[in-house]
């Protein structure tokens, strides 16, 4: 242990562990979640109006070099696990071959990131260098019509050729993402669980979370419950015995299918919260730290980051920390779109 101590203008103690930073709640921060680009070539009803949003210029973004001394901090106080997301991660220039010199860097930690799978044919033999930890592809219907709705500038058929793409390159640990809407995508779980199943992937099914200019209301909410409704036609599913611990691996429960053995994971961000067991902070790419993805208060930390100042680097996070709430909807309030904050 490197000790206790109470962080400058904060109202909690917190600890540095070898796994992570523990909070003034005993929950161990040791994943961070690093938004490369706020552009993305989609323009998803969950995520951003139709119109997109005001993108930032390049000079008011993290620039790699500034993502990579940012994560040495980040390492160095315990964070284990760095998920590199966007909007987009690839519309970025260079993000691929970034991911490599990444890995170089630092050849033990898990390294992952989410995509929209679109540009992966391009880029995936790049990436397979990089030797990710994982991948995280957004997959919330098989149906080219729901998911040109969905996308409203995705062509399904892109995705299909960056799934497969990532899958002959040998990409490990690859998941669908698919959030569920009542009303849209509800019915099309289980093609998309046989889907991902046949292709050597792990399916999970995300609750559809309230975020700023969304379609989210009562209306269209599905929880967990309903969701193992729809998918238990499939067969009898056995929550995984490790599932409800406190690990890095991030907020999903797995279940497996009493049936053939195969497992499907669940996000109850609404119905059952994680929030005891967060164990998360994001980095927004214009280099503001939020230890919530409800809450709106962020700690900014490219000015450390631009004069490379390691210790107020070191003390902007910490502090910031200390705005993680007890559990979302203490915090929600007209939260930003999820393009702003990279998931």
């Amino acid at each position: 242990m490197q000790g206790w101590r109470l962080a400058q203008g904060a109202s909690f103690l917190y600890g540095l562990l070898p796994m992570g930073i523990v909070d003034g709640r005993g929950r161990c921060i040791n994943y961070a979640r690093i938004s490369v680009t706020d552009r993305c070539n989609y323009r998803c009803v969950y995520c951003m109006p139709e119109e997109g949003v005001k993108s930032r210029a390049h000079a008011d973004i993290m620039r790699y070099e500034d993502i990579l001394w940012l994560s040495r901090i980040l390492v160095s106080l315990g964070i284990r696990h760095i998920r590199f997301t966007g909007g987009e991660p690839l519309v970025r220039r260079g993000m691929a071959d970034f991911l490599v010199s990444f890995r170089e860097e630092f050849p033990g930690l898990d390294i992952s990131m989410t995509t929209n799978a679109s540009l992966l044919p391009s880029f995936a033999g790049t990436i397979e260098r990089a030797r990710l930890s994982g991948m995280n592809i957004s997959l919330d219907t098989l149906d080219s019509d729901k998911f040109a709705h969905m996308t409203r500038l995705g062509d399904i058929s892109d995705v299909m050729s960056g799934i497969a793409s990532a899958a002959e390159r040998g990409i490990p640990n690859i998941k669908t993402n698919t959030v569920v809407m009542r009303g849209f995508n509800e019915h099309d779980l289980p093609d998309i669980v046989k889907f991902s199943w046949s292709h050597g992937l792990i399916p999970r099914m995300i609750e559809f979370m309230p975020m700023r200019g969304n379609l989210w209301g009562r209306e269209t909410f599905v929880p967990s419950a309903e969701i193992f409704d729809l998918l238990k036609p499939m067969g009898d599913w056995e929550l995984e015995g490790n599932a409800e611990k406190k690990t890095a691996c991030g907020p999903a429960k797995y279940y497996r299918n009493a049936h053939n053995g195969l497992k499907v994971g669940v996000i109850e961000a609404i119905s059952n919260h994680f929030c005891s067991e967060c164990n998360r902070l994001r980095i927004t790419a214009a280099g503001n730290m939020r230890a919530c993805l409800f809450n709106n208060a962020e700690t900014p930390l490219l000015p450390a980051i631009r004069d490379m100042d390691e210790a107020a680097a070191r003390e902007a996070i910490l502090t910031g920390i200390a705005l993680k709430p007890r559990k979302w909807n203490d915090a929600a309030d007209g939260v930003s779109h999820m393009s702003d904050i990279g998931g």
